[in-house]
Formats: C-alpha cells, structure tokens, sequence
C-alpha cells in the first residue's frame, strides 16, 4: 500500500484518545469529589441502606452495557434496565443517593458531570463511610443513551450461581477470579430477602431439603427467620451475620465456617479452585482491602462511554 493510501486508511479510522483520568474534572469542577461526599455522607447518616444499595447498584449497573448510568433511567412503560427481574430488588435509597449527589453537583457545575462518574465516587465513598478501605476513582465516563429490561437477562450472577458461572460471567466483563472473590466481599454490608436463599433451606434435593453444606445452627437460624413461603418483603437477613454495617473481612471468615448466605457465596469456599483465596482474605483484612480496591477500579472500566459517546444528562432518571 502507498504512503498516501495508509493515511488515507490512517485518516478513516475513528481514534478517540479519551480516557479515563482521575484529574478529568481538575479544571472544570475541581471540587466534585467532595460535593459528591458531602452528598453521600448526609443521606448515610440518614440510612444506613444507602452503603450497601449504592454499591450494589453501581455493580448492577457496570455488568448490563458498561458504567453508564443507564440503571438510573426511570420508564412510564416499565421497561428500563431498573425494572428487570434482577433489578428491581435494587434499594431505592441507592438511585436516591446517587440523584441527590448530582443536583448538588449541578449546582456547582452544570452540565459538566456525568452521572456515571457520580455513582463511580459515591460506590467508593460508601464504602469508606462503613470502615472499608478508600481509593482514587478515574473519572470521565459519558451517560449512556440505551436503558432496556430486556438487556439485563443473563448479565448479572444469579444467588445460585457456581465458581464456574462466575468466573465466567466476570471474565466477560474483563475480571479475573481473584477480582470476582474480592468484589464478592461487598456482601460484607448487603441484605437479602427471603426468597433469594429459601431453597437452600427447603428444597434443595429431594433428599436433603437443607443444604449439607450450611453450618446446622446458622441454617435453623435462617429457617426461623424465614419460615417456609415467607415472602414478607419486610423480612432482610443480613449478608454478613457477624458485623453488618462494617466492611470488613469478616464475610470471608464466614465462608470458612459454612455461613454463606447464598449459593455464590459459599462456593467460594467450597471450590479448590477459589477457596485458597477465600482464605487468604479471611486471615488478612490488608490482602482483601487490596484485592477490592483494585477489582474496584477495574470494574469502573467496564464497557464505559468516553469522549463524545453518550451524553452528560440533567437529570440521571431520564434521558437529555
């Protein structure tokens, strides 16, 4: 090929040098990050619910078409990504959360950030809030334009899943088995309805109605919390028995003595292929807070908006 026809060729191919940054709003809003914090920081102390919603919020949204904030999207036809099945389980306090740090943000700095980034800083900054380890989140995703039901089918892991199926699913989204176990831990300040774990409580086999692999006591303490058919939406058994509202290791040293709540969650343990791990950051809280923080990062990479993709919107509900 000629020198003319390989700039030619050079010239046709869409380059985009936009990347993400933790100084992307060093010039434009330079307080962003502290304006969210303070946000995030009036609404926890408000309710607790706000640390482990808005985590899990930014997870579920990262995992159906990348860190967009197209989970926020509210639909009058009910059929935004937030109203899937898998969705509509997410706490409300975590969209408030997230919506009330970006009108304090628009109040200071119109129409300059996302409310990608938003909830990115906010999932951090809970997790500082509830004793977890603090990090530097990169900056300079776009709001995504695209927020359908039907999208998130098959796209986040199910209570019941297996190490396979997980590893699986989070190496789609470019994470490694280590980053799937130390995500995993932010179960460490979640909640869980009943229906989410009963069968391992009544109908696991047709043999073993419980499963074997429960300690005993924790599962008669399940099974007394949530009698049989309990779909009380009232009735929340937290992730992590021990300490709740601390991130902590602590849900790793749960998994060694057979109290995962979920399926997931205590495969974890019961897999060779990750229990080593599970037990490393059981014994060592630094080893997990490193592990997180980067798998953290990571995950805020996912299939992002950069440049000129996507839209900075006014409002994070709803669409420009």
């Amino acid at each position: 090929m000629s020198f003319l026809g390989m700039l030619f060729v050079f010239f046709m191919v869409p380059v985009s040098n936009a990347q993400l940054s933790e100084k992307f709003y060093a010039s434009t809003c330079p307080n962003v990050e502290l304006i969210v914090k303070q946000a995030v920081t009036t609404k926890f102390q408000q309710t607790f619910t706000t640390a482990p919603a808005t985590l899990r919020m930014f997870f579920h949204d990262c995992f159906v078409g990348g860190c967009d904030a197209s989970v926020l999207i509210a639909s009058d036809n009910g059929d935004a990504e937030k109203d899937a099945p898998d969705n509509i389980s997410l706490a409300g306090d975590g969209f408030d959360t997230v919506i009330k740090a970006k009108l304090a943000v628009e109040a200071q700095c119109p129409g300059l950030v996302s409310c990608a980034d938003i909830m990115a800083l906010a999932a951090r900054d809970v997790v500082v809030l509830t004793g977890g380890p603090g990090f530097n989140v990169e900056l300079g995703r776009r709001d995504g334009l695209v927020s359908q039901s039907s999208r998130v089918d098959g796209k986040l892991p199910a209570p019941e899943l297996d190490v396979t199926g997980l590893v699986d699913m989070f190496a789609r989204n470019g994470l490694s088995m280590t980053d799937m176990i130390a995500l995993s831990g932010a179960h460490t300040i979640g909640f869980s309805h009943c229906n989410r774990f009963a069968h391992r409580l009544y109908n696991f086999s047709a043999f073993m109605p419980v499963d074997p692999t429960l300690d005993p006591a924790y599962a008669k303490q399940l099974i007394d919390s949530c009698p049989r058919g309990n779909t009380d939406p009232n009735t929340a058994l937290d992730l992590d028995l021990t300490t709740p509202k601390v991130f902590d290791n602590v849900y790793f040293q749960n998994l060694v003595t057979r109290k995962g709540l979920f399926t997931s969650d205590q495969v974890l343990f019961n897999d060779f292929r990750s229990q080593a791990t599970v037990v490393r950051f059981a014994n060592s809280a630094g080893d997990f807070n490193g592990a997180f923080t980067s798998a953290m990062r990571k995950l805020g990479r996912v299939g992002v908006k950069v440049g000129k993709q996507g839209e900075i919107r006014r409002d994070c509900s709803a669409f420009n």
